[in-house]
């Protein structure tokens, strides 16, 4: 559960129609339809404040993404909006084709020359009809990951460690390269309910068609729901009902990761079942005082509580948003915790798992996480502070690598401190043990520390969790947020090119050394949690020496 990046929309306060960020884009849309003579504007005398209410259910960055030249495609919007109440149409899409745009390409490499917005584009194309799902079927929505406003193009050449790689990649300042060629640019509009992770689904269902997000642009209104738009590449030709029949199909094949659970009180407790007796870790929810709430989730909530006189935490999943991939995420969760005993991972302490009354009990952590540590409190860290947060990271890490254990979610909010400053490793929501194999293609975790493999959708194993780790040694390092001037997705797209954050002038030659190592694009040049403990120790006790000899 993630509990930092929790910032969607949704709760954005009402805009009044005359008083839009000192430009009533609801006006001019208004009248651009009247004046064109639009049969929804003309006949309908209810139509401005249809309109206004429109414009009032999403947030402003939506308004400011308008193109008035498109007016036309407010109107879509809210047809897809308005499809997506009825459960039996969700998810509902619209794909249209944009235009082609001019490439230049050199080798293997390609560079797009001309760029547009999704929203501000003008389009060779007509609106279409929208199309639904026609299933009952609900889908999670990613709230962890911000709305992205105008995000251009990003299939850049992106070198590491520069700002001014960051300044451009930012501000489309692309390379020029030799061959001219054309690709096909489509727009696909997703609406439908405002949930966890929907944001993460509908990107691997793209990347599952062989699409490329070019841009996406997120927006959650103030009743619930999502209105989500891509500008992709990766369709061959302009014409789309090839592309439809392809997203139907993809969206029937993922269906029940989209869906409700519709037997919520069982699916737990199957698959818990499965894993052994419950008797010595089942909680007795009679025993359990839960006190204020210290932390809220997109699906779940973390409270402070009292379990048989031991201070402790208590994350409970709200029964309302219950579905088969959240049970699943918990079941998990639980059979990770249960065998897992380490100094520096989050002591389990037992969990309740009759539906609908879901929760997981821990240790409490007095100390706070990382995040708030660094971020909140604005701390900067001593050398040889830095260093022993870092080792213990390392050793916990280590320890379910150890047990084939892996992460996916590691970043400063999941690793938390107690009373002695001990960093220990939490929040196992979407961990999993390693299959057979040893790798992994689901897209999961949180964009800023992610891996460049797990962003791509290519298989995966363990060196995902040491990437993680170079982000979180880069924030021990800087106190700073990664990618702070950036948008989680516009983040993602970037690390996917080789961007990386800029190295810190005043960081030590070891560690900066070791953090480039760790966030190599090739995961097997990654080194192991072993060996970048025994690196941080050695640093650590040089660190030491010279400040014992420096005393003498």
């Amino acid at each position: 559960m993630d509990f930092v990046e929790g910032v969607g929309e949704s709760s954005s306060p009402p805009r009044t129609f005359s008083g839009y960020s000192n430009y009533d884009v609801r006006n001019d849309v208004y009248n651009r339809l009247m004046e064109t003579g639009h049969d929804q504007a003309v006949s309908n005398p209810e139509f401005r404040e249809q309109l206004e209410a429109h414009f009032n259910r999403l947030p402003p960055s939506y308004g400011l993404d308008v193109n008035i030249d498109r007016a036309e495609d407010v109107l879509l919007h809210q047809t897809l909006l308005a499809l997506a109440r009825d459960p039996d149409k969700r998810p509902v899409y619209h794909i249209r084709f944009l235009e082609n745009i001019s490439t230049r390409t050199d080798g293997e490499d390609q560079q797009i020359v001309n760029t547009h917005s999704v929203l501000g584009s003008t389009s060779h194309a007509t609106n279409g009809g929208a199309v639904s799902s026609h299933k009952s079927t609900m889908r999670d929505l990613a709230t962890e990951f911000e709305p992205c406003s105008k995000l251009e193009d990003l299939n850049l050449d992106v070198r590491k460690n520069s700002k001014e790689t960051e300044e451009k990649f930012l501000t489309d300042n692309f390379s020029q390269r030799h061959e001219l060629s054309s690709v096909p640019v489509h727009e696909i509009i997703f609406s439908t309910v405002d949930k966890p992770k929907l944001l993460s689904q509908l990107s691997a269902l793209l990347s599952e068609i062989g699409l490329n997000i070019r841009e996406a642009h997120v927006f959650s209104t103030t009743d619930g729901y999502s209105l989500d738009v891509f500008v992709v590449d990766g369709w061959p030709v302009e014409e789309t009902d090839d592309l439809y029949d392809a997203m139907e199909k993809a969206v029937a094949r993922s269906e029940g990761s989209w869906s409700r659970s519709s037997n919520s009180h069982s699916a737990v407790e199957k698959a818990l079942a499965a894993e052994g007796k419950s008797g010595d870790w089942e909680i007795d929810r009679r025993l359990l005082k839960i006190g204020e709430r210290i932390a809220s989730g997109s699906c779940g909530d973390l409270y402070r509580g009292v379990y048989i006189g031991e201070d402790v935490a208590v994350k409970v999943l709200r029964s309302e948003q219950l579905n088969d991939a959240l049970e699943d995420e918990f079941a998990q969760e639980v059979a990770i915790l249960r065998q897992v005993h380490h100094k520096n991972v989050v002591r389990f302490i037992g969990a309740c798992t009759k539906c609908p009354h879901l929760c997981i009990v821990t240790e409490y952590m007095p100390g706070g996480s990382l995040y708030d540590y660094l971020h909140k409190n604005h701390n900067v860290l001593e050398l040889s502070q830095l260093l022993k947060f870092a080792i213990d990271v390392c050793k916990g890490m280590e320890y379910l690598h150890r047990n084939n254990i892996i992460h996916r979610d590691l970043k400063t909010a999941n690793l938390l401190m107690d009373t002695h400053n001990v960093v220990k490793v939490a929040d196992f929501g979407v961990a999993r043990f390693l299959n057979q194999g040893g790798v992994m293609t689901a897209e999961t975790g949180t964009y800023r520390w992610m891996a460049p493999e797990v962003i791509n959708h290519q298989p995966y194993d363990q060196k995902a969790d040491i990437f993680s780790f170079s982000i979180v040694l880069w924030e021990l390092v800087t106190a700073k947020v990664p990618y702070d001037t950036m948008t989680p997705l516009q983040a993602a797209l970037g690390v996917r090119q080789g961007l990386r954050p800029e190295l810190p002038k005043h960081g030590h030659p070891k560690l900066l050394d070791l953090m480039q190592r760790c966030w190599e694009a090739i995961p097997s040049s990654r080194p192991s949690f072993n060996e970048i403990t025994v690196e941080l120790e050695n640093l650590l006790q040089e660190i030491e020496n010279d400040s014992e000899a420096n005393g003498a």
